[in-house]
């Protein structure tokens, strides 16, 4: 099999897939993002060099740039790390054909060569190269500049796959490469090490011996066989039919019957969180959200912006209710059909949810009250948000809920994880925080600060009147969805 009819097979599986349709806006929006940043890119290839020669005109413009190569590498193993994922296609059905595996992994791999990731610095390095030459620069160095900075693209490309490889299979993954890279960029500010240096006078010399080259095209081939070894030991038929054996901590949750016929749902939420890898790991995320006020209540440049105590409160109050809801149903995609299947109410089953959410916010609250330090305002600016969190947030996010359409994968990490994440989840933050915040900020600057908190409490309050009645319609939109959520998370993830 040719790498004619792999990407003849990658394309119709594209275009023939129920989410081409569903995800065109969200496509075009990511065309128009990376449009651009090609444009941002070029404009900075073909201004840098008179820009530097203007501002420095005792230094060698190729000299300062190649200064800045290590800060460039730190922060593009940092984006490829949280953003960049492997380039996969459906190898399942080959593996039982007379295909080698070494076309299908060779085909992986030299496809990530083409990632958005490796192209868009090329709109800058090949420009800047153009402009040496035009000034005189010999023409050999320069193209085997242009080629190492490339080198050194791929690298970090097939570098981040390694560790995304590695930190697959532990939670909060992510720390230790930011702790790694913090490392790094602390030892050359402070001029323990200065890769700085190091990295410029590589480059450097590469630019005025070219045979040099072959030193980062030598790492690159390891680096390459490094993942291709990689790929090679997982590429099996059988290795997705293995399950990994593990002990199950069990508890009754006996506090969860105060909460009726939704008491079962809600012990099947907890346990599906405690025992699962990524609904697991994202209640770490709450650390963070009860943290997050320390950024601002402490700053005295926040006292004069009290409209911002209701952001705050809306965030570290209802950071669970965001990070959990927003992907309700999805959550129980891989069980979903089975669900369904059962003779349940559907009403039960939302209801859970909300009571899960709505206990989160209280919890949030509670643990929120030591901000009581910085202001008894900030308090009431808390009690106001979580009130509006329980009344209107709640049921917000449930009916977004309705539109989700992706399966989730409870196995793998949750930090910078955008399996299931569509249009719905970046279009629900509009209601869920800045409709609070304008309605906060508005009253808050015509009126005064407390009877903005009032008004957001009184509109919580009337959500929790009606609640029942905004129950209705949102089991409603379920039920109209139904089936749709069913085909759409029977499809492989």
């Amino acid at each position: 099999m040719t790498l004619k009819h792999f990407l003849n097979l990658e394309w119709k599986q594209y275009f023939r897939s129920s989410y081409w349709q569903k995800n065109m806006a969200l496509n075009m929006l990511l065309v128009f993002f990376a449009l651009y940043f090609m444009v941002t890119f070029l404009a900075l290839g073909i201004a840098l060099y008179p820009l530097l020669k203007d501002r420095f005109p005792d230094q060698d413009p190729l000299v300062i740039v190649n200064s800045y190569v290590f800060y460039w590498i730190i922060a593009d193993v940092l984006m490829r790390f949280f953003f960049q994922k492997l380039p996969v296609m459906s190898v399942k059905p080959l593996l039982i054909l007379p295909v080698k595996r070494s076309k299908v992994i060779n085909y992986v791999l030299r496809k990530s060569a083409l990632s958005f990731f490796n192209v868009l610095p090329m709109f800058a390095v090949i420009p800047f190269g153009v402009m040496l030459l035009i000034n005189d620069y010999p023409t050999v160095s320069v193209v085997v500049w242009m080629l190492t900075l490339l080198c050194v693209t791929l690298i970090i490309n097939f570098l981040n796959f390694i560790l995304e490889s590695v930190s697959a299979e532990t939670e909060l993954s992510f720390l230790p490469v930011v702790v790694l890279a913090g490392g790094v960029f602390a030892l050359n500010y402070f001029n323990i090490i200065s890769f700085t240096n190091l990295v410029a006078n590589g480059i450097n010399a590469i630019y005025k011996t070219p045979l040099l080259i072959g030193v980062p095209i030598l790492l690159l081939i390891v680096l390459y066989g490094v993942n291709f070894k990689m790929l090679r030991n997982q590429l099996f038929l059988d290795s997705a039919l293995k399950s990994k054996v593990k002990e199950v901590s069990a508890s009754n949750l006996e506090w969860t019957r105060k909460f009726g016929d939704s008491a079962p749902f809600m012990q099947l939420d907890l346990r599906l969180i405690w025992r699962n890898k990524r609904p697991r790991s994202s209640v770490f995320i709450l650390i963070v959200g009860l943290l997050y006020g320390l950024f601002f209540y402490p700053n005295p440049t926040y006292n004069e912006m009290p409209w911002i105590y209701g952001f705050v409160g809306i965030f570290v109050t209802g950071i669970f209710l965001i990070n959990f809801g927003q992907f309700v149903p999805a959550w129980d995609s891989g069980y979903y059909k089975m669900l369904m299947s059962q003779n349940i109410q559907y009403k039960q089953y939302l209801t859970s949810k909300f009571n899960l959410m709505a206990f989160s916010v209280v919890v949030m609250f509670v643990l929120s009250i030591p901000y009581v330090y910085f202001g008894w305002n900030i308090l009431l600016a808390h009690l106001a948000a979580a009130i509006y969190n329980i009344g209107v947030n709640t049921h917000v996010i449930l009916w977004g809920g309705s539109f989700n359409r992706k399966k989730i994968d409870l196995n793998q990490r949750a930090a910078f994880n955008y399996q299931g994440t569509g249009a719905v989840q970046w279009l629900i933050g509009i209601p869920l925080m800045l409709v609070p915040l304008a309605i906060f900020g508005a009253v808050s600057w015509w009126i005064n600060f407390e009877i903005a908190c009032l008004t957001l409490a009184l509109i919580g309050v009337v959500g929790i009147v009606f609640h029942q009645k905004l129950m209705k319609t949102i089991v409603g939109k379920y039920l109209t969805s139904k089936y749709k959520m069913i085909a759409s998370f029977s499809e492989d993830v």
